[in-house]
């Protein structure tokens, strides 16, 4: 690891002994003085600018007086630990996966980028968008394909909007869009998502949401608690005010949308990543993957449910439970097939040709075997025994 700009000074409290005072150098054994001194890391190579502080992912030094000497701890093992290295190597077709969707995503987040333009029909992006995925990742059945149906929630529709066969919504010059996508490999899921606005009366609010997420990301590592995220991404996120129409609105996080855990074949795996202070205390772990998301508004910085349902999900600790309608049955056979407990929308259902089923979806959805939603910057982390990496495959100090 290169260490320009980096400067760690330790500051210990004075010992006294007989009324004299200890400098550093007697106080700290010379081993670990030889440690710090010597410090290099072969992986990753990050460079730091100015201040930066040293990220406690890579190095987290901790001063603690316990009955007298202050002692130095790190945790530089997990860079240089045989077994962590091991570790590594046991995730390589993991990790494998997940660059590829994430490539993939890459490449589809930046074709789409450069074709948007307001006039288009929702329905004629998302499909252009999906066929994209599905062409660039060779989709194969649950092997490989798209994650979850497109979002493109306009305006103030927070999340988890898609068109339904038949809208005819079209993208408009002072639409604020959340296009939210998804790729998978082997059920390793990529979850990322950005926001359009063609006005630039909208830029604040872009960059409000951007520099909020790039704060969750900068905050999440390995025992980093989940509400000090939330905090950090509150504190920046509600810095920012935007002008509209000569009004001027503070930028609120919506309290009530999170970022999350994602397992395979399951988006969200049972972890919430809040977006303001006062969440949980529970820790991120080593080996989990999270969605880092941020939800930026000018009104009430809350949302409710409304609209047509257009997302759909089998339960993933659905165990079994008898169905009484055969549509239903099969029904869920199908869903089992092509989506197993990915998430999926009317549009699929269409497309893999299924006709009159809605009342067995409704059925699916009463029962409690399939989960309806109604209704952003995001970016997908992965915590490694060694490193950090995020969806663009890029390892993060």
């Amino acid at each position: 690891m290169a260490n320009e700009g980096i400067s760690v000074e330790i500051r210990p409290e004075e010992a006294k002994d007989n009324g004299t005072s200890k400098s550093t150098s007697e106080i700290l054994p010379d081993e670990v003085e030889d440690k710090v001194v010597d410090l290099t890391l072969d992986e990753p190579q990050v460079k730091t600018t100015g201040d930066s502080p040293l990220s406690s992912e890579l190095l987290l030094i901790v001063l603690v007086k316990l009955g007298g000497p202050i002692r130095l701890f790190n945790n530089l093992w997990r860079t240089t630990s045989e077994e962590k290295r091991e570790l590594e190597r046991l995730e390589k077709p993991v990790y494998n996966a997940v660059r590829q969707a994430a490539e993939v995503h890459r490449q589809v987040r930046k074709y789409i980028r450069q074709i948007l333009e307001p006039g288009m029909l929702m329905t004629d992006l998302c499909e252009t968008l999906e066929n994209t995925v599905r062409k660039l990742i060779s989709e194969n059945g649950l092997q490989a394909g798209i994650a979850f149906p497109t979002g493109c929630s306009l305006n103030w529709v927070a999340a988890h909007w898609t068109p339904n066969t038949g809208d005819k919504t079209v993208l408009q010059y002072d639409d604020v869009m959340k296009l939210d996508f998804g790729t998978h490999i082997d059920g390793h899921i990529v979850d990322c998502a950005f926001t359009v606005a063609f006005n630039p009366m909208f830029n604040p609010l872009l960059e409000a949401s951007r520099e909020a997420t790039n704060t969750g990301i900068k905050e999440a590592g390995i025992d980093v608690r989940l509400c000090d995220v939330g905090a950090a991404i509150q504190e920046v996120m509600e810095s920012y005010e935007v002008e509209i129409n000569g009004k001027v609105f503070q930028v609120k996080s919506i309290r009530n949308l999170n970022g999350h855990s994602i397992g395979p074949y399951q988006i969200h795996a049972g972890k919430s990543v809040p977006i303001v202070k006062g969440g949980e205390q529970t820790k991120m772990e080593e080996g989990e993957f999270y969605a880092i998301e941020t939800f930026g508004s000018t009104g009430k910085g809350y949302v409710r449910e409304d609209l047509e349902c257009s997302h759909y999900m089998k339960n993933f600790d659905a165990g079994h439970i008898p169905l009484r309608l055969p549509r239903a049955k099969q029904l869920l056979a199908t869903i089992n097939k092509n989506f197993s407990t990915l998430a999926f929308c009317r549009r699929y259902l269409d497309r893999i040709g299924e006709t009159k089923y809605l009342m067995a979806l409704k059925n699916l959805c009463d029962a409690g075997v399939v989960q309806s939603t109604i209704e952003h910057h995001s970016e997908l982390l992965l915590f490694r025994p060694q490193k950090r990496q995020n969806a663009n495959n890029v390892e993060i100090a």
